[in-house]
């Protein structure tokens, strides 16, 4: 069959249809653009996600692609249908430089970001050794020499997108439970310096940094991290792929879970970085000698 998107699975997003037949055909967003008679900045958020696809955009688009009938008339489908299900976004399939690119991608294409994380440090937040621990658990392969490639090609792309914290139009709105500083995923010397990395950006005028202490009586429970952009979209984490949905309920309800959990969140975080800074800074004392 003539799709990279064939076999069963749930539907994906139209816009990351789009960018994989693109992809698959070899053009660049402009290329496409001038097809069709868009510009390059709407290719790209329509691939996002960011702007809804409308119908005719879609078919004038899976027509410039060449894609079969039948894969054309689903895509069409999928965005007169468009709902508030959550679906496949970027998804195991990539390897993780190209999925931490489709995030930045995404990142790049909002105006406000909202990010919850109750497990590990949020991503646009991570040094590059805090990054290399969590992205080196999730590189699987025999082949250790490719996979450290693999994993170096991963952060490089997550540092990249970090660039977007400098963008003073842009406001971010961090979450994150008081166990992600517990959560030990890296040398202590390094979750020294990523503490310190958080408490620069927290100093950044267009950045919030909220942190929910363990104390903290919860008006709904953080199951699971999520990114809320704007009011157009929002994704939800898993440990291979992410989900996402531009379903308007689905987001506002999204952005409700996260406006009542960042109520309830301390922003004066200095006292809690400088405790885990002296229990990161406590283990690397030598142990002491028994007699």
């Amino acid at each position: 069959m003539d799709s990279p998107d064939s076999g069963d699975r749930p539907a994906e997003p139209v816009g990351a249809i789009l960018f994989r037949w693109r992809k698959r055909r070899k053009l660049t967003g402009q290329q496409l653009g001038d097809r069709v008679g868009m510009s390059q900045a709407k290719i790209s958020r329509l691939e996002t996600g960011a702007v809804a696809a409308e119908p005719s955009d879609v078919r004038l688009l899976a027509e410039a692609l060449d894609m079969p009938a039948a894969e054309a008339e689903r895509v069409i489908e999928l965005a007169e249908h468009a709902d508030d299900r959550l679906t496949d976004w970027v998804s195991a399939g990539r390897d993780q430089a190209d999925r931490q690119r489709e995030y930045g991608r995404a990142e790049a294409a909002a105006k406000e970001l909202r990010i919850l994380q109750p497990a590990v440090i949020p991503g646009l937040l991570q040094t590059s050794e805090y990054a290399r621990a969590i992205l080196s658990a999730h590189e699987q392969g025999d082949d250790s020499r490719r996979a450290d490639s693999a994993v170096t090609e991963a952060v490089i792309a997550r540092m990249q997108r970090n660039q977007i914290l400098h963008s003073r139009d842009r406001d971010f709105h961090f979450l994150i439970t008081e166990q992600v500083l517990r959560n030990q995923v890296c040398h202590p010397a390094e979750m020294i310096s990523q503490l310190d990395r958080m408490r620069q950006v927290a100093t950044f005028p267009n950045v919030h940094l909220g942190i929910i202490a363990d104390d903290t009586q919860l008006p709904i429970a953080p199951y699971h991290g999520f990114v809320v952009a704007d009011d157009r979209w929002v994704s939800v984490d898993l440990f291979t792929a992410s989900l996402r949905s531009s379903g308007r309920k689905t987001v506002r309800a999204y952005r409700r879970m996260f406006e009542s959990l960042e109520a309830v969140a301390h922003t004066e975080i200095d006292a809690l970085l400088d405790r885990y800074q002296a229990h990161y800074a406590r283990m690397l004392l030598p142990n002491p000698v028994s007699k």
